[in-house]
């Protein structure tokens, strides 16, 4: 790497990790590039994402798509993540993740779990989901480049990216039932985790995923993301992280009398 690209570089830190974790949960969608069999020309098409509870990327494609089999083909590919707002498109973060795809066999429990995960991500993907022709695969990060907007580029590597296994297949084994829980008993918590630290509008927000780092809500087409005040070390400290997270925003919302009348505001 000579002097000029080593200048334009960042030394990795923890919040360039946490944007890219940030990026990798929230996107709804990618633009997916492979290898064209047969030519070896890049070929990029637009992705439904997901992830697995231990961050890896999960896309749902048809059988019937070219660029399934460009990946059944050649699992090398690239993932790139991140919705511009308004204004300079470029002024945006993005990441662009370096590839491995993996086909999960349809009937094991990793294949099970990647497909829940999917669908609370992706509702309306239960259409189609179930057919014989589509697949799910986890696209496997070997490494990945980081635009926090201009001057602010970062490599990141795997383990900057997923979290360990142990403790991510101690979370999913309990993760749906908890969030059934959630969703169907504590809207208000809820409420609270997408308005205090989030900051996001709107409350009708329902919990779709948990991992070690924090958890992945919705509202429509809207998503957040949260992170715990510090990772989970293991899945019997989620219960009362996420009580403690909700007296933290009740605590805080207290002390700011007009705050709910600011937001009636802002909806009217």
């Amino acid at each position: 790497m000579d002097d000029r690209k080593k200048d334009v570089i960042r030394e990795t830190d923890a919040e360039a990790i946490r944007l890219a974790k940030t990026l990798i949960r929230r996107a709804r969608f990618g633009a997916l590039a492979v290898i064209e069999p047969g030519t070896g020309s890049p070929l990029a098409s637009r992705v439904g994402v997901a992830t697995d509870i231990d961050g890896t990327p999960l896309i749902l494609v048809s059988m019937l798509s070219s660029h399934t089999g460009a990946i059944l083909a050649d699992p090398r590919c690239s993932l790139l993540v991140g919705e511009p707002g308004k204004g300079d498109p470029l002024a945006h973060p993005r990441l662009t993740l370096v590839c491995r795809a993996a086909r999960l066999e349809r009937g094991s429990g990793e294949h099970a779990r990647a497909e829940r995960r999917y669908l609370n991500r992706n509702p309306k993907a239960k259409l189609y989901a179930g057919l014989g022709d589509f697949s799910i695969f986890r696209l496997e990060p070997e490494r990945a480049s980081l635009n926090g907007g201009f001057g602010k580029a970062y490599l990141l590597e795997r383990t900057d990216l997923i979290t360990a296994t142990l403790i991510a297949e101690e979370l999913a084994a309990g993760e749906q039932s908890a969030l059934d829980h959630m969703n169907a008993d504590h809207s208000d918590a809820i409420a609270i985790y997408a308005s205090h630290f989030a900051k996001a509008a709107g409350d009708s927000w329902v919990l779709t995923g948990f991992d070690a780092d924090g958890m992945d809500l919705a509202s429509g087409d809207d998503v957040c993301r949260v992170f715990f005040p510090e990772p989970l070390r293991t899945a019997r400290e989620l219960r009362h992280v996420l009580v403690d997270m909700a007296k933290t925003g009740r605590a805080a919302d207290q002390t700011q009398p007009d705050s709910k009348s600011r937001r009636i505001e802002s909806k009217s």
